[in-house]
């Protein structure tokens, strides 16, 4: 299943910040302990939403209203 989050994305606000080169984020750890907040032996869908929030990531199919409890493709 996809979900088509165009609408949603018009709504929230804009990122006024560039992101990191991602060459000088790697090249920063080099020589550090790295811990990553996601467990990747489950996969996706780890990250529990904001209960207030879940209702801004409903979609609707043809017959049923789905709710995302957790974060999705993340």
């Amino acid at each position: 299943m996809c979900t088509n989050f165009t609408s949603l994305n018009k709504v929230c606000p804009k990122d006024f910040y560039h992101l990191p080169c991602l060459a000088r984020l790697v090249d920063g750890s080099a020589g550090h302990e790295v811990f990553d907040f996601m467990d990747d032996s489950r996969g996706y869908h780890q990250i529990k939403m904001y209960p207030e929030d879940e209702e801004k990531n409903s979609f609707i199919t043809e017959y049923v209203l789905y709710c995302w409890k957790v974060m999705p493709l993340v």
